[in-house]
């Protein structure tokens, strides 16, 4: 079996994506801070409570060392349709989102984002490794480590708790 590109990666910090307008983003400047990785789709069951949610979780740890990064992605029922400038403005005007949104991309198979090969080694689901649906999350600590895996289902408010703890702020 040959090494995967990501093999050599050893926190989340020494990936580059892309954001929602195509720029260029190094994701060491979220060192130091406890993060929620999440692949978002506009169109799902799912979308109006994590989003609520989420935004709920965002504001009120975003000035203790907090973020969530939003990654869209089409591969769940096609329900991530637009493009990131549709899928901007929908969730930063019908739901205030104030997270980042980052561009879309696949989190499974061949072309799948390296950061999510990265977040899902040692983490697997029903299915795997691979991501079963939308809205699953990761939850990344201060030094750049994924320490847990979230399902779809799994409400961002019940994720709290442990976010508490990363932060310090229990």
């Amino acid at each position: 079996m040959a090494a995967q590109p990501t093999s050599a990666k050893k926190t989340l910090y020494d990936f580059t994506v892309k954001d929602a307008k195509g720029n260029d983003v190094d994701l060491s400047i979220y060192k130091g801070k406890v993060l929620l990785i999440v692949n978002v789709a506009s169109k799902c069951g799912l979308t109006n409570d994590n989003y609520a949610e989420l935004n709920q979780i965002y504001l009120k740890y975003k000035e203790k060392g907090f973020e969530i990064l939003a990654f869209p992605c089409n591969q769940f029922g096609a329900q991530e349709p637009g493009n990131n400038e549709e899928i901007v403005d929908f969730v930063c005007t019908r739901f205030k989102s104030e997270f980042p949104i980052f561009d879309k991309i696949d989190v499974n198979g061949e072309n799948a984002a390296p950061v999510y090969d990265f977040l899902k080694t040692g983490f697997y689901g029903i299915l795997g490794g691979d991501i079963q649906w939308n809205f699953s999350k990761f939850l990344v600590d201060k030094n750049g480590q994924p320490v847990d895996r979230f399902y779809p289902t799994t409400s961002p408010l019940t994720i709290e708790r442990d976010i508490q703890k990363l932060l310090g702020v229990l």
